[in-house]
């Protein structure tokens, strides 16, 4: 891991010139093909290429995307999150060389559609691990979309749905016309607990405003200045202090309304928390301790934030990990706001709290007595 969190030469040109990526999830049937109809139809998606997912041998879904066209690439070799990732980056690689050709319209933005059973993790580790990828794309946002009707039984039997809903930045509560009201609060208050730092947004029949869903990454796209406070979501924070009076592991049963304890094991594997330091940090033992981390629990580490403080240095580091895979940092042009503490939000599973802040703070502790 050490080469990957080198720090960039020119972070700021990269990130400026990169064109985002957003990826849409959510497990089978919760309406993902209705959204993206929906935001194909909008100007805000003209200039949009998409990517779409197909699992098993005759491509389907496609057919039900509306105006198809010619940066409309259909993904047919497999599942997205196995064996379909070669085809990923192979097809990311031909849309970017065929933009530069002016073989297709000059894109600014990718939408890439996963099958309902695609586990996110690997994707992201996809996006982030190749070197060319990196220099062209960026990762902007993971949207999950979850049926109000269907949701909890779906979180209480598909592992997969449960990591689709916990590492994503935004997550899409759709069919609400159709479900019971007091069932969908319930719903909203298991997301909530499942994914504190990722804002929960009611869509009537797939109709997702793209500005609710979009530039929801470090970067905007319309301004050079991160909004860190939007990315890493302060409602992370206020979980995390929930978290410490009593955590999801702490062996309470949070979940009523005539769900059993067994059906919860999938939520209460995964934790969302913060890590924080209230003084500048020394770089390399933070990063020997990330190491180590990755090393033993990576699989373990659904996704990681944060901005570091790191001692001597002028301006701040932002870091972004998914599993055994940390993206390089990027400097930030200045602190965001007057906030400049080291904070680095863990979304986990099967890992508490306490084991990482135990490393993390000791290694930084470390570091400063010698």
């Amino acid at each position: 891991m050490s080469d990957d969190l080198e720090v960039n030469d020119d972070p700021q040109a990269v990130a400026a010139a990169a064109i985002p990526i957003t990826i849409l999830t959510g497990f089978l049937g919760s309406g993902k093909t209705t959204v993206l109809n929906n935001l194909l139809e909008r100007p805000e998606l003209g200039d949009c290429a998409v990517l779409i997912n197909e699992y098993g041998e005759a491509s389907i879904d496609h057919l039900l995307v509306r105006q198809i066209a010619e940066d409309v690439v259909v993904l047919d070799s497999g599942c997205l999150c196995c064996t379909v990732r070669g085809d990923l980056v192979t097809a990311l690689r031909d849309l970017f060389l065929k933009r530069v050709k002016g073989e297709v319209s000059e894109f600014r933005r990718v939408l890439v559609e996963t099958t309902g059973l695609a586990d996110p993790a690997p994707i992201l580790h996809t996006l982030m691990a190749d070197p060319l990828l990196g220099a062209r794309y960026r990762l902007d946002g993971v949207v999950c979309t979850v049926d109000a009707v269907n949701g909890a039984k779906t979180l209480d039997q598909n592992r997969e749905s449960v990591k689709q809903a916990a590492v994503a930045d935004r997550l899409l509560l759709t069919k609400l016309d159709l479900a019971d009201p007091v069932a969908v609060e319930v719903l909203r208050a298991r997301l909530a607990g499942l994914n504190p730092g990722a804002r929960l947004l009611a869509v009537a029949n797939g109709a997702a405003d793209p500005a609710d869903i979009l530039d929801c990454g470090l970067f905007d796209g319309t301004t050079r200045i991160p909004d860190v406070a939007r990315w890493l979501n302060d409602e992370a924070v206020a979980a995390q202090q929930h978290g410490d009076h009593c955590g999801a592991d702490c062996g309470h049963d949070h979940h009523h309304h005539g769900h059993h304890h067994e059906q919860q094991r999938h939520d209460r594997a995964v934790q969302s928390f913060v890590v924080t330091f209230d003084q500048p940090v020394d770089w390399e033992p933070l990063v020997m301790a990330l190491e180590l981390l990755v090393s033993t629990r990576g699989e373990n580490l659904l996704r990681v934030k944060g901005i570091i403080n790191v001692r001597d240095a002028d301006k701040p580091l932002v870091i972004h990990g998914v599993q055994h895979l940390f993206h390089p940092p990027v400097e930030l042009p200045a602190w965001p706001d007057d906030d400049r503490r080291t904070r680095i939000v863990f979304i986990t599973r099967d890992l508490s709290r306490a084991p990482v802040e135990t490393l993390l703070k000791t290694a930084v502790a470390g570091a400063t007595k010698n």
